[in-house]
């Protein structure tokens, strides 16, 4: 297959990755920050926190969230005074959002539904651009690295929080057996869905590696570029300006 994208450990057709990591979150949207404690053992918490402090909202600064459906970096840019469009694919996972906006009495958000490859949004129309966790979704992340930089303005900056791969000795090993075994048993006790929670643990081993990554921010016109590992490289925030 020429034209093939992994989804998860398999090789597919980038029309049938779409439609199946689709499938993965309408199943889990309901669960989400379930599915994110059993993959982080309830860790996924302090790294937004240390992802938006490096973000540094403003009052008035305009954001996209992309994938962001749940609310969780949104809620978070919110609190600084941020002006925060949450965009994802997915409208069940924006369901969740917005239901958990509305507990907490926060109406400032634009909610929209999006695909990361080809937004609506004109060019330069944000001052900041966060994805936690979703880039590895996306079908085709070199298109929505290139959208990323289309709608930012000059000057404008670029977030990525997402699992890598820890280079700790020993560490590595335990997250392996940890992950590819049990998060996939926790899936099935506490949300009914083996399935969806062992893609998911397989798209993290099938990204790029940190290096890799940086690249392909710079490849879509973002200057300087950081990686900043955690835990060994576990999770990693990948962050680049437009100028």
């Amino acid at each position: 297959m020429n034209d093939s994208v992994s989804f998860g450990y398999e090789d597919v057709s980038p029309e049938e990755k779409t439609e199946r990591v689709g499938a993965v979150f309408s199943n889990v949207a309901k669960k989400y920050d379930l599915m994110n404690d059993a993959m982080s053992a309830g860790m996924h918490r302090l790294w937004k926190d240390r992802f938006v402090r490096r973000v540094k909202p403003q009052p008035g600064e305009q954001i996209l969230d992309m994938a962001g459906g749940t609310g969780d970096i949104a809620f978070r840019l919110a609190e600084h005074g941020a002006d925060v469009t949450v965009s994802d694919i997915n409208q069940e996972m924006l369901d969740v959002g917005v239901e958990r906006a509305m507990e907490r009495g926060l109406d400032s958000f634009v909610w929209s539904r999006q695909n990361a490859e080809e937004l609506s949004f004109p060019n330069r129309s944000f001052d900041a651009y966060t994805i936690a966790f979703g880039i590895r979704n996306v079908t085709h992340i070199a298109k929505a690295l290139a959208e990323a930089n289309r709608v930012l303005k000059f000057g404008g900056r670029f977030y990525c929080l997402e699992f890598s791969t820890t280079e700790w000795p020993g560490f590595r090993e335990a997250y392996d057996a940890y992950s590819h075994h049990l998060v996939p048993q926790l899936g099935q006790v506490l949300a009914g869905d083996a399935d969806s929670y062992r893609y998911l643990i397989e798209s993290i081993r099938r990204f790029p590696k940190m290096p890799e990554f940086e690249q392909m921010i710079r490849d879509a016109g973002f200057v300087r570029t950081r990686v900043e590992p955690i835990m060994g490289g576990l999770v990693a925030i990948h962050s680049g300006w437009k100028v």
